[in-house]
């Protein structure tokens, strides 16, 4: 059979079949959720990234049933679906490359997983336990739906700098723009990275500016100003963009000046934010990562320029 045969036959299968059914089923429960959902939250739960991709793996799976089909080419398949669904989030909901990128591991490996499960579920033709499996993940994704959403955590760090506290303060209050390349590899491929902060005045209440590489503006406040020891921030305005940071909030931020009595100063930095992608045990790995780099970056910068 010719590849063109193989590949009209593929097409006409169960396999696109159930591969087009998951990704309806998901946009569908999707956008029922989200006209449920209070608007402007910007929450995006649990579920929707753990259950309804293993209720698109389950559905292939019924459809594929009836297939001879390997484990390779049911990961294979798997992936395609998930590919698929990725590729409508970016062209329909608007979620960016970088976000998109971020997610697609939990995307990939529970449709994976979902699909072997349901093979598993109708190889035994049980109805009553299908019915009893598909009713538990579709009470768990009501159930997450319906629930509160919180998640606040603070990220610190800290570099050791070979300038007095009062040089390193000229540099922590604003300080001009980074010039070094970025070395964090989502900076690379264009996650938006701090460039430049500017000062209204250099005292308590003033408005601070941190602008980042494509533009976008923090709009800060200061609210603690203990010269050469203490600076805090609160986040008043912050850009909303697909990536990433429409779900984050970052609340404040903090650079704290201890004088190691030797001619150094260590500098910590500190940042706290609300996460709105659940579930945490996965996101808040990114978010601490991203935020780390976001502080180091800073923070390097404000070394370089107080050692000189």
């Amino acid at each position: 059979m010719s590849l063109n045969k193989k590949l009209f036959k593929v097409l006409n299968s169960k396999i696109l079949q159930g591969i087009l059914i998951a990704n309806i089923f998901a946009f569908l429960v999707i956008g029922i959720q989200s006209s449920l959902a209070p608007k402007d939250t910007g929450i995006l739960v649990f579920s929707e990234f753990v259950i309804i991709p293993m209720l698109m793996g389950i559905i292939t799976a019924w459809f594929w049933k009836d297939i001879e089909i390997r484990g390779k080419q049911i990961t294979g398949y798997s992936i395609l679906n998930g590919l698929i669904a990725i590729l409508m989030s970016f062209f329909f909901l608007g979620e960016g490359f970088i976000c998109l990128l971020i997610v697609s591991p939990l995307i990939f490996g529970f449709i994976i997983s979902g699909a072997f499960i349901g093979r598993a579920m109708f190889k035994k033709r049980n109805q009553k336990l299908n019915i009893s499996i598909g009713s538990l993940l579709l009470g768990i994704f009501i159930v997450d739906s319906l629930s509160d959403h919180y998640h606040e955590n603070m990220v610190s760090d800290e570099i050791l700098i070979h300038a007095s506290t009062a040089e390193v303060w000229q540099h922590v209050v604003a300080f001009d723009p980074i010039s070094q390349k970025e070395n964090y590899w989502l900076f690379k491929i264009g996650m938006p990275s701090p460039m430049a902060t500017t000062v209204s005045e250099h005292k308590l209440g003033a408005n601070r500016k941190c602008i980042f590489s494509n533009g976008y503006i923090f709009d800060e406040k200061i609210v603690k100003f203990d010269v050469n020891k203490n600076l805090i921030f609160d986040i008043v305005d912050q850009p909303k963009d697909p990536e990433i940071m429409g779900h984050i909030d970052i609340k404040r931020g903090q650079f704290i000046l201890k004088d190691n009595g030797n001619g150094t100063t260590t500098l910590i930095g500190n940042s706290w934010y609300n996460l709105h992608v659940f579930p945490t045990w996965y996101y808040d790995l990114w978010a601490e990562s991203i935020t780390r780099n976001v502080h180091f970056r800073v923070m390097e910068h404000i070394k370089l320029l107080s050692e000189r």
